[in-house]
């Protein structure tokens, strides 16, 4: 399998050369204008067949992409931050409607203060939108995610989109070292694209997101729920199918160093990594460490995440999104529903890294040592790395 060097964005862009999508709708903003630019790249090159459009907005580039999924054929977009905010009310559209578009979501946060770098409010904000959500630790796997969204997506028993998350600058303009298929293989992996369920035909005209009553609007919506339910096994037997094929393993959840650790600390995205590292120098020091990276956000892996924490007493989460007004961020209040019944198991909530912030192993390490300290956390989330006078900069004044 031949390597190129790819960046977070690259490696997107060649995902979705690899699935062969057919219709592009394209809109740039940093950190993601470098998948559209590529895939314009592809299309003038004759390496992708596809209908390229640029589009006047988000709002507009999503539309356009369910419109041409429904004729039946791939279609993709990406966005980032203010731009998937634009979206919100058609990423609706396209869970209701079922139509499994697959879209690389460059992390940054919104606003304000208005920022260019990453934290997951954006993705967090449309948690419930109806969309699966994967996470990427690195290039490779934003590249084998997204063709294993595809799959997912696609399967007769889910049709739902997804998003692939990746951490915008850490992550979108990091180049690694990334293994890449060759057509022909990811050709049997992922077979053209079937509808199985509304498809846009002149020869057979019908409404699709009509106006719909309420005696038949939530059984719409537990319809969906029912997808989600059937993407967990789906998820396993793709991520299954894939490392037999790739030789590149995944699953909802991946332990690293959890067996006999006294706390573990769970993330999201490219930040594992250096936990990964925090739990190596914490090891080598004695401490029983791990960390628990969470790749499958939607469908929420509950039940393999209490697998994973039945027998570890400390564990914190640390969330790249503030979910203000909150006792805790998103992803933590998420582990402690799941987590409910667990009365060994304590929980503690982090938020680190919001626009841009670095997450060094230095902030885990820090937030390890209060785990393991014994001493009683307050409640609700700690905030790493807070500087000191924060209450006194750029202060609203009364």
């Amino acid at each position: 399998m031949p390597r190129m060097m790819l960046d977070g964005n690259g490696a997107a862009s060649e995902a979705l050369r690899l699935a062969r999508v057919q219709v592009i709708s394209a809109y740039p903003i940093t950190p993601q204008s470098p998948i559209a630019e590529q895939l314009a790249n592809y299309v003038a090159e004759g390496r992708l067949h596809a209908k390229y459009i640029r589009v006047e907005s988000e709002h507009s580039a999503l539309s356009c992409a369910i419109g041409a999924q429904l004729t039946g054929v791939r279609a993709a977009t990406a966005t980032s931050s203010v731009g998937l905010a634009l979206m919100h009310e058609v990423l609706g559209v396209a869970a209701g409607c079922r139509v499994p578009i697959i879209m690389p979501v460059v992390n940054r946060a919104l606003v304000s203060p208005w920022s260019l770098w990453c934290d997951h409010q954006d993705s967090m904000a449309e948690r419930d939108s109806g969309w699966l959500q994967f996470f990427a630790e690195d290039a490779q796997a934003v590249l084998d995610l997204t063709l294993a969204a595809y799959r997912i997506g696609e399967d007769e028993r889910v049709q739902l989109p997804a998003m692939i998350c990746l951490d915008g600058f850490f992550l979108s303009h990091r180049t690694d070292a990334v293994s890449v298929p060759e057509e022909s293989d990811v050709d049997d992996f992922l077979p053209r694209y079937q509808p199985h369920n509304l498809v846009l035909d002149p020869d057979h005209p019908i409404f699709i997101n009509d106006l719909t009553p309420s005696s038949d609007f939530m059984e719409m919506r537990y319809q969906q729920q029912q997808a989600f339910e059937a993407a967990r096994s789906v998820v396993s037997e793709v991520f299954e199918d894939f490392g037999r094929r790739f030789g590149r393993s995944y699953s909802a959840v991946e332990a690293y160093a959890c067996e006999d650790a006294e706390a573990v600390l769970i993330t999201l995205g490219s930040m594992s990594g250096t936990a990964k590292c925090a739990v190596d120098e914490l090891r080598a020091k004695g401490a029983r460490v791990g960390v628990l990276k969470i790749i499958s956000f939607r469908p929420f892996p509950a039940a393999e995440i209490r697998k994973c924490l039945k027998k570890v007493p400390r564990v914190g989460v640390i969330d790249r999104s503030a979910n203000l007004g909150a006792e805790t961020g998103p992803v933590c209040a998420e582990v402690l529903a799941a987590c409910k019944e667990s009365g060994t198991t304590q929980i503690h909530g982090f938020v680190a890294g919001l626009g841009g912030r670095d997450v060094p192993v230095e902030s885990i390490a820090n937030a390890f040592y209060a785990l393991l300290s014994q001493e009683e956390l307050e409640s609700g989330a700690r905030w790493l790395d807070v500087r000191e006078n924060a209450l006194f900069i750029r202060e609203v004044q009364s």
